[in-house]
């Protein structure tokens, strides 16, 4: 017990033996500054001065733009720039991928290549003639609880965009005899109307010119897209009034009538008139006479 006393009081003693740090001019041995230290008081100075140079570190590396330079941390503009070309590229990628799709219901129009779809006028009328007072319109309580769940789910859709029902009054393109009438099964997906070279032919309904141009088999073609999924062709034209891009409106004067293309035989109209991507028969619902 008295050795570890004797150990303690020595270690205590070289602790706070006193020092002095002198600083001395080579030259002339003048004395410039003096310290008077002791091995506590070096311990805690280095002791604190480590602590605040590490602090300063983390401080710096944290809270400054220092940590940039530092490898293994990457820029916070460089992060937020390449999040925005992230979603950028989602974009366009969604974007490509629908005028994709739209470009290939266009080719098919073109070519053809279509399934049949047939769409009975005299059930539309058969329907219309109908007594709603009849008919027993009340919801069913399946029905009921589908909406409520669709509702909820849609509530806070962002991307959701209201649409309304469009009704199209068809405006005759030109009026005239029929020489060959629309026959599905020959692929004919028009009807072709006779008349003198140069009349006016004239759009169907508003829409956008989505396609004006020259092509060998049929001579000069438009193509006018009129919204809910309605698109009206026109073939064999001498000139084109309109270009791709511009807006027109019912009954505007779009091109002339001509014998244009290697499969013309005369002067006439090649109409076509697609709905949701299946050609559909123009005479029922517009009247060439």
């Amino acid at each position: 017990m008295t050795a570890e006393k004797k150990k303690s009081k020595k270690i205590k003693k070289k602790l706070l033996h006193k020092y002095r740090l002198v600083i001395l001019n080579e030259d002339t041995f003048e004395e410039r500054l003096s310290f008077r230290l002791n091995r506590l008081n070096v311990f805690v100075l280095m002791s604190l001065t480590s602590i605040f140079l590490v602090l300063g570190t983390i401080f710096l590396i944290a809270f400054t733009p220092l940590r940039e330079y530092i490898p293994g941390y990457s820029s916070t503009a460089l992060k937020e720039k390449a999040v925005e070309l992230n979603y950028k590229t989602d974009s366009l990628q969604r974007l490509m991928a629908i005028n994709e799709k739209y470009f290939e219901s266009i080719r098919k129009v073109l070519h053809g290549e279509v399934s049949p779809q047939e769409f009975n006028r005299d059930s539309t009328i058969e329907d219309a003639k109908l007594d709603a007072s009849v008919i027993n319109l009340k919801p069913s309580k399946e029905d009921s609880l589908l909406r409520l769940k669709v509702e909820k789910e849609d509530k806070y859709n962002l991307f959701e965009t209201a649409t309304s029902t469009i009704n199209f009054v068809l405006f005759p393109p030109i009026s005239g005899a029929i020489s060959q009438e629309y026959n599905f099964d020959e692929k004919h997906y028009a009807i072709d109307v006779i008349a003198p070279e140069n009349t006016p032919i004239k759009a169907t309904a508003d829409g956008t010119v989505i396609f004006a141009e020259w092509t060998a088999e049929t001579g000069y073609v438009m193509i006018i897209e009129h919204g809910n999924g309605l698109i009206s062709v026109y073939k064999h034209n001498s000139s084109l009034n309109k270009t791709q891009g511009e807006l027109v409106k019912s009954g505007e004067v779009i091109a002339t009538i001509g014998d244009t293309g290697e499969l013309s035989s005369g002067p006439h109209l090649h109409f076509e008139l697609w709905k949701d991507g299946y050609p559909i028969n123009p005479t029922n619902f517009i009247d060439f006479n």
